[in-house]
């Protein structure tokens, strides 16, 4: 059996149980619940202090209006940020390499903020299809390309998330086959290569934790465009 690089993109099956429903609902299990004492331990303390920080960053620059979906978009972005890391550990699935995956969960967010544009300020929403000071000839051309760029933006936001993720497994499986390769050899060059690997492995970790930074962030700046 000739297997590819991209076959461990592929979900596979543990006792008739997909490994993507096993990968979405395994984060949850890992956030710890609150509890009524007055010490908490380390893991509450760093959970709390990264719920605050990123609502700070968030939500600050958007009217109070919009401040009524912080919850969901702080469980969004704790939840691709557990997915993320979740598919650099050994033998797991990772959905959020899954176009499908994040198309999921990108569309519904940007149409949920264009709904609430279009609620909120008519006006200024359709405003934003034609930019000030638009020659007469130009008005039409103009007004198609805002359109598609306005609904090609959920699409924009899976396919970012999507190809970092991917990319980062795939130059990790390379180097590791690598490494794996050259161990007899050529034993030092097989030291620098896994040197490389933990580098890698370490930049991958921070990738995982800014890339849902910025599904989060962008969809926050769709939503202040439109509260």
């Amino acid at each position: 059996m000739m297997l590819t690089l991209f076959d461990q993109f592929a979900p596979t099956m543990i006792l008739l149980i997909p490994n993507s429903l096993l990968a979405i609902i395994f984060p949850w299990v890992l956030f710890p619940t609150q509890t009524k004492k007055w010490v908490s331990n380390r893991l509450i303390t760093i959970q709390k202090s990264y719920i605050v920080n990123l609502l700070r960053e968030l939500f600050l620059p958007i009217n109070t209006k919009g401040h009524k979906w912080a919850l969901m978009f702080i469980s969004l972005a704790a939840y691709l940020t557990f997915l993320n890391l979740l598919g650099l550990l050994p033998y797991t699935f990772t959905p959020t390499s899954q176009l499908s995956h994040n198309l999921g969960f990108a569309f519904p967010f940007w149409l949920m903020t264009v709904i609430i544009g279009f609620q909120e300020k008519p006006t200024e929403s359709f405003a934003h299809l034609l930019p000030m000071g638009t020659p007469n000839p130009l008005i039409p051309i103009l007004i198609v390309i805002e359109t598609i760029s306005l609904f090609i933006r959920p699409l924009a936001l899976a396919v970012r998330l999507t190809a970092n993720i991917t990319a980062g497994h795939l130059l990790i499986q390379l180097v590791a086959k690598g490494t794996f390769t050259m161990m007899l050899m050529m034993p030092p060059v097989a030291i620098l290569t896994t040197t490389l690997l933990f580098l890698l492995t370490l930049l991958e970790i921070a990738v995982a934790m800014i890339q849902a930074y910025v599904f989060i962030l962008l969809l926050s700046l769709y939503l202040q465009e439109n509260v």
